[in-house]
This record gives C-alpha cells, structure tokens and sequence, in this order.
C-alpha cells in the first residue's frame, strides 16, 4: 500500500468505466485480446451479486499488460460495466497527464488505505494485486507460484471493512512477456525504475534480446552503446507482451471475512495471507 500522501487525490465514480471507453474497449480491444493470447475467465458466477469485496489476483509478466487488458476486456464483456469494479493504480499516475485522464475515464483508484475504504464505503469492490512488483517481476521458473511478499495491507482493508475476499487465479502471463532476474539492486543501478516509484526491476527476455540488438547492430561507439543499452533496460518497455500465449482466468469461491480474520489479531491477519494466497494457486493450479 503506498504512502498516505496521496490520501488527496480523489475519484469521481470509483470503478465506473465510461461508456464511451467501454464501447471502445467491447468494439476494439476484446477481439485483439482474443487473437493475441485466447484468454478464458471462469467462475463469475462466484463474484457476489451485490455489495463490496475484494478480488484478489495473482500477478507475473512484468506490467502484467496481456492480464489486465484480457480481464478488463473479458469482465466488461460477461458481467458488463453495470456492475463496477474499480482496480488500484499506482498513485503518481493520478497526477500526471494523460495517465491521470484515462484513470478517470476507467474508474480506476490509487492504491491507497483512504481510497480503498471510500471505495468500498460506497458498496464498489476493488481489484487487488497484492504481490505487486515483488510477484510481477518474479524469474519465469516461478511465475505459477502465488507469493504476495507478505504484504498484509489488502487484508487490514478488508478486515476494517468487514468484506469477503474472492480469489483471482491467473495463469499463462508469465509466458507473454517471460522474466529472467528481479532485484531491488537492479531498480537501483539502472536508476530510471526509481524515479517512476518502483523499488524492484527485472531483466525480461525482450530486454535481454533489445541490448544485444543495441550492443551488436547500433552503429556508433561503445560509450554510446552502453549508454543506451542502460537506459534501454531501465524501461518499462522491456516488460510489454512479445508472446501470443494462452491466458486462463479463474475467478474462485468467496472467503468471508468473519472466517478469515478471527480475532482480529495480527497473527490471524498472517493466517489470512496463508488461506487467500492458498485458495489463488488453486485456482492458478
């Protein structure tokens, strides 16, 4: 959960996708989705009918770009935007143009403990990935294994809300944009990750492939080189899809939240993490 400096930044209608944006992202995203990576959400029938909860989701492929645009445009396609859902962002995109205009228009919501409570305050679930970078970036050999860092944050909002928590297993990302090294080390020496708030980086495959392009082909000096090769490995860009791989999303049974947290402890909220991490890899699995 980010810093409670951003607790200022407010949105309009939490988890209402326009309905301009939503014609759009039905009319030209769906069927580019399906032909790039055929990915299948199950188990809606498992979302409860109405009232606020968390869906909690697996996270791997760096940007998880194939994953968020395959659920955003599957879910607006099967359940539809009378039901919303707002996701958590990362907040410094609320006060920077255009990120700031198409969060508006999607309904998305900072990730933070004050928007998360006035979000669930006025009945809208929220989309959670709680691994984060720390899951995201995660070497391709481990991309399956559901491993939230022991973040605890999504459970204290839940907990304080008394909502269930619906698990979203996601399966087939890694392969979209596979990684081969994360390391908060690596966020610091390329510099560029610490800038835009990240505190891990990895090294993707398409990275790789880019600085040998830049190392072997580029016809200017070595000095030069190097320099672009870093800035090259430093960016986002290493992590966009490349791979057209199949992409499962399930949606499983709800967690109640009196079952959940117990005694409210914090060693009941650890017990949590080990039951809602436990029932997303079984639907991952």
């Amino acid at each position: 959960m980010h810093h409670e400096r951003w607790a200022n930044v407010t949105v309009a209608e939490p988890g209402r996708i326009s309905p301009r944006l939503a014609a759009l992202i039905d009319r030209y995203l769906l069927p580019v989705v399906r032909l790039l990576w055929r990915p299948t959400l199950t188990g809606t029938e498992n979302l409860p009918a109405d009232g606020p909860f968390l869906l909690v989701a697996n996270h791997s492929a760096g940007m998880g770009v194939a994953e968020i645009h395959s659920f955003l445009a599957l879910y607006l396609h099967q359940v539809g935007a009378a039901r919303p859902l707002a996701g958590f962002a990362l907040p410094l995109g609320f006060q920077v143009w255009p990120l700031s205009a198409a969060h508006r228009e999607l309904g998305t919501i900072p990730s933070t403990y004050a928007a998360a409570e006035a979000t669930l305050a006025r009945g809208v679930p929220i989309l959670v990935f709680p691994g984060g970078d720390h899951e995201s970036l995660a070497p391709i050999w481990r991309a399956n294994r559901v491993d939230f860092g022991g973040r605890l944050g999504f459970l204290r909002i839940a907990r304080a809300a008394g909502v269930p928590i619906v698990p979203l297993g996601i399966r087939g990302g890694h392969m979209t944009a596979p990684i081969l090294l994360r390391g908060k080390w690596l966020a610091n020496v390329l510099v560029t990750p610490r800038l835009i708030g990240v505190k891990r980086w990895g090294v993707s495959v398409l990275g790789v492939l880019g600085a040998l392009a830049l190392g072997v082909w580029l016809p200017v000096t070595w000095p030069v080189r190097a320099g672009l090769i870093w800035l090259w490995l430093g960016s986002p860009l290493t992590f966009l899809p490349w791979l057209p791989w199949t992409l499962r999303l399930q949606i499983g049974a709800p967690l109640a939240a009196a079952d959940l947290f117990g005694d409210g402890s914090d060693a009941a909220l650890r017990h949590a993490l080990l039951r809602v991490q436990g029932a997303v890899q079984a639907v991952v699995s």
